[in-house]
């Protein structure tokens, strides 16, 4: 039942880190009223920038948290478009050194928006920096060694700090107790999903029907980035089959690309065929099934077990990750 080739999955650790491409970035809303899902944080940001608006400061700094690819850079980057100023990005593994951040932090213009993605991975030791930083606006560094060390004041101008992650258990509390803003991203309305694939089908030039635009929608996991890759897919498909405006034609696709009728891509079933087939359905620890898979531990909690989690598939237990009956019953009744 567990394919041995690897094969390349709709939603991926390596697309989530190419997900900033030119292309991508046009199928995203480029305004906060662009922006029509999400509905209370959208009411919270547009009372927040207009405030800082009329009080001609900077944006007070932000947290959003929640599952991958529901359009946390896409708010930075509607944030800073709508504040009118300069978005700076980058993320937490690519600050190695404190020297890094304090080159990116010292080169920001006045209300400049720094968007940091997968903060949860920054460096403690850089992540101090920090404090001063988004308090006071000046980092405190220490220059020189043993009796001729002494601390050094460098002021900063005003920025807005705009953080990601998934994992927001994984913050220190120092951290978090920065933030005056900490928004939590919740999964996307089946609707919703529809609305995006609707408006971008057209930006793609592929014309779907409405009850294709619903099949697509019940595949994307109530993902906006599910959706566009899933629609870039049928629009190379349409380039040569010329009409895929069918719900036959479509299920012909999502089998091609190794998606089944509950939207498990093959590395969704190698995981619950692993617990199921190797140990017999018992709790498994992550780090025995990551070597398994010959996974990263970190690839399938941020990106399998969210979705088995939420159709009920995958128990965390504290002797470790057990399927649910309902798991079983789905790989007994396809073998």
């Amino acid at each position: 039942m567990i394919e041995s080739s690897k094969k390349e999955r709709i939603v991926s650790k390596e697309q989530i880190a190419s997900d900033s491409s030119m292309y991508e970035n046009s199928l995203r809303p480029k305004t906060l009223d662009q922006y029509v899902w999400q509905s209370s944080i959208k009411k919270h940001l547009s009372v927040s920038l207009a405030s800082a608006k009329i009080r001609n400061e900077t944006l007070e700094h932000i947290l959003f948290y929640g599952p991958p690819g529901l359009w946390k850079t896409t708010l930075s980057n509607i944030i800073a478009y709508e504040m009118w100023v300069n978005l700076k990005s980058t993320s937490g593994p690519a600050i190695e050194k404190q020297s890094d951040l304090i080159s990116i932090l010292s080169n920001l213009e006045e209300g400049d928006v720094l968007f940091i993605d997968e903060i949860h991975r920054l460096k403690p030791q850089i992540e101090e920096i920090l404090y001063t930083a988004m308090e006071d606006f000046v980092i405190d560094i220490m220059v020189w060694i043993g009796t001729w060390a002494q601390s050094v004041k460098i002021p900063l101008k005003k920025f807005t700090l705009v953080w990601a992650t998934t994992r927001l258990s994984a913050l220190s509390s120092p951290l978090r107790d920065r933030f005056w803003n900490v928004l939590k991203l919740d999964f996307y309305e089946a609707s919703d999903i529809e609305k995006i694939i609707f408006v971008n089908s057209s930006i793609l030039w592929v014309n779907l029907w409405s009850e294709c635009l619903c099949f697509i929608s019940k595949k994307s996991r109530w993902t906006p980035r599910i959706a566009n890759r899933l629609l870039k897919v049928i629009r190379d498909y349409a380039t040569i089959w010329h009409d895929v405006n069918n719900l036959n034609e479509l299920q012909n696709i999502f089998i091609n690309i190794w998606i089944d009728e509950l939207w498990l891509d093959y590395l969704d079933r190698k995981y619950i065929e692993t617990i199921y087939l190797k140990f017999n359905s018992w709790p498994v620890w992550l780090n025995t099934i990551a070597s398994a898979l010959w996974e990263e531990e970190s690839t399938l909690e941020d990106i399998v077990e969210p979705y088995l989690l939420q159709i009920g598939f995958l128990d965390r237990t504290p002797r470790g990750r057990k399927i649910t009956l309902s798991a079983e019953n789905y790989l007994i009744n396809n073998k």
